[in-house]
């Protein structure tokens, strides 16, 4: 890639990086006033998903519409097509995944009341005790185990990241959800086990995409940790990796993993 090539587009990732950011404050947003509605957040969900499984379903009309310059040799007008179909597959993927986005509003309404919360000022009352504390370790062991046995940890892109990376994810799992944490791991991994090993054959080490230098996520072990937040607490999982690291590591995982509600 040319220095052009590679400034224009580190150009199109701002952008798309700001049009994200919007997006999620516009989300929040929506959520809060469908609650202040007296909106249901099972309806809500419902009606955010529809809207934007309708936008990426837009951008799929475009892509399958969309033909190969005037005058292309066929040859070249033949990969057009199956690049265009490659692209339309994954938006349809998307869409579907998008439109069965579920728990958000939810999710939203723990954060806001989180931000929200006033510090007490002295405790009236004997507290409980505090939730156990996660064992990195054993929930690194148990990702491990379960989903990324297939991959051979010197392919992994990012080791020296994957302390810091797994502190991140950590810190979005909420205090109610710490007890058992590793089980509710290893049953994620059970449920999902198809979708895991497609992501990582797609995108995983030695795939094409993971050849371009992105995707550096699939494959490390953290990173079911951060796919069962996708799942769990997205906004919040977006909230403590704000500032902390690449947004680009996460926007590409949402993405390989299908998560709807990444920016």
């Amino acid at each position: 890639m040319s220095t052009e090539q590679h400034d224009a587009y580190g150009e199109e990732l701002a952008r798309i990086s700001q049009h994200q950011s919007d997006a999620v404050t516009a989300r929040i947003r929506v959520f809060e006033v469908l609650a202040w509605a007296g909106v249901a957040p099972e309806q809500a969900d419902e009606l955010v998903s529809q809207l934007e499984a309708g936008a990426v379903a837009g951008a799929h009309t475009w892509v399958s519409e969309s033909s190969a310059p005037h005058g292309t040799e066929q040859a070249v007008a033949d990969g057009w097509f199956e690049g265009v179909r490659a692209v339309a597959s994954d938006l349809l993927r998307i869409a579907d995944t998008t439109a069965a986005q579920r728990g958000r509003a939810e999710s939203n309404a723990q954060l806001l009341a989180h931000l929200r919360q006033p510090t007490p000022r002295a405790p009236q009352t004997e507290a409980p005790g505090p939730a156990p504390a996660l064992d990195a370790e054993k929930i690194l062991a148990a990702a491990q185990r379960c989903t990324w046995a297939c991959t051979d940890p010197g392919h992994f892109l990012v080791p020296d990241a994957s302390q810091e990376i797994l502190t991140v994810a950590l810190s979005a799992v909420r205090e109610h959800e710490r007890h058992g944490y590793v089980q509710r791991l290893e049953a994620f991994a059970d449920r999902h086990r198809e979708r895991l090993e497609e992501m990582l054959r797609a995108y995983g080490p030695g795939s094409a995409p993971a050849e371009h230098g992105r995707y550096a996520l699939i494959g490390q072990p953290e990173s079911l940790v951060l796919c069962e937040r996708f799942e769990s607490t997205p906004l919040l999982l977006d909230a403590v990796w704000d500032g902390e690291l690449e947004d680009v590591l996460l926007d590409d995982l949402a993405f390989a993993w299908g998560a709807g509600h990444r920016r």
